[in-house]
């Protein structure tokens, strides 16, 4: 218990921070409305009909879907052939990337001073000693 506390992996990070905004548009639920649903493309093209190459398919399919940037979707000769990385690898190239190039605007002043005296009574509350 006490190593959890003190350690943490960037990558599960990552990982858990897709995850969350997968979880975050499912649950966010899904527009019916005529123009989303398509109902007048549907009555246009019938029963039977092809709608993958019709503009609304086009314009709409990417965003009613989640849209991950370490998860692939490809087909796996494909996923293979691009050199075949897990989820593992593209978090922490991910993760890595983020820590390499992650700019932090400076804190705002007297912002320090009290993040520190929250600190220190926490301390003093839960007994902690330095």
């Amino acid at each position: 218990m006490l190593e959890l506390g003190i350690t943490f992996d960037f990558a599960q990070f990552v990982m858990d921070n897709e995850i969350f905004k997968m979880i975050r548009k499912a649950v966010g639920g899904i527009r019916v409305t005529d123009a989303d649903m398509a109902v007048d493309i549907i009555k246009e093209i019938g029963p039977g009909g092809e709608f993958i190459s019709h503009a609304h398919t086009f314009e709409n399919f990417r965003k009613e879907q989640s849209q991950s940037r370490l998860i692939d979707r490809t087909m796996r000769d494909t996923w293979l052939l691009s050199g075949g990385r897990d989820l593992t690898e593209r978090a922490y190239e991910e993760a890595n990337h983020i820590l390499n190039t992650h700019k932090v605007a400076p804190l705002a002043p007297g912002t320090e001073g009290t993040i520190r005296s929250i600190v220190e009574e926490a301390e003093e509350e839960y007994g902690i000693k330095r």
